[in-house]
């Protein structure tokens, strides 16, 4: 029998004992060294607020990160609304699925926020979200939710890796995406089983590679998720 997890939006430790679904591969190593890597310049040492005391996500590197870190946080939030209570009818096999995401989602974001923490004082804070269309009782619903998450989530960062300047960065982020794209592959998979959904022309473009949107593209499609406002206006976001 399998045991109970008991899971909360605080944090998580992955499950160790057993063989998860979807591995973490060498993110953990890559997460360590990324937090090693520091920044002394000045510029990053201060908040962005702009007179409707929305945060801005910052410049350069930071607001990159800060990107990332919204995201995570949102994908972070709902798996953890959907492993909390699983849907009707939910599968063994399913549950097993959930957690992992669940786990690698957490770990994603907490990541950013440490991260962060180690370089800058222009933190994003910890953001509110919302699911007006979602029946988290509901296994379509729940399944295109995480399908509109997990595809948002990969071509957020393909759009954005080439305004990141720090390689060790751009390294990192290559690992994450990785990661979200076996998310949204598993997730395809459970909706059309056995399908070439995974590689659908929804998401690879015509030279074969995943599609890249740009950071306005993807606010315009998360942002329904999000109650916390917030502005990048580096990036025509405001």
């Amino acid at each position: 029998m399998k045991k109970t997890i008991s899971v909360s939006n605080k944090g998580a430790t992955l499950d160790t004992g057993r063989r998860n679904f979807l591995k973490l591969g060498g993110l953990g190593i890559a997460m360590a060294g990324l937090a090693l890597v520091g920044c002394s310049d000045n510029e990053f040492d201060y908040q962005y607020m702009d007179p409707a005391n929305r945060f801005d996500l910052g410049t350069g590197d930071v607001g990159v990160l800060n990107y990332a870190y919204a995201l995570e946080q949102l994908e972070a939030d709902f798996y953890t609304k959907v492993v909390n209570s699983f849907y009707s009818g939910i599968s063994d096999a399913e549950k097993t699925l959930f957690t992992d995401l669940y786990h690698h989602e957490v770990i994603h974001r907490d990541f950013f926020k440490a991260a962060l923490s180690g370089v800058t004082t222009n933190v994003l804070p910890t953001l509110e979200f919302q699911y007006p269309n979602v029946n988290f009782s509901n296994r379509a619903s729940v399944l295109a939710t995480a399908k509109a998450l997990e595809d948002t989530g990969v071509a957020a960062y393909n759009g954005a890796g080439k305004y990141i300047t720090n390689p060790d960065y751009l390294v990192i982020a290559g690992k994450i995406v990785s990661v979200e794209a076996r998310h949204a592959s598993a997730i395809r998979n459970l909706i059309n089983p056995g399908s070439a959904d995974f590689s659908g022309d929804d998401v690879i473009n015509a030279t074969g590679l995943d599609v890249a949107k740009e950071p306005t593209e993807i606010v315009s499609v998360a942002g329904g998720f999000i109650k916390t406002p917030f502005t990048w206006k580096e990036r025509g976001i405001s």
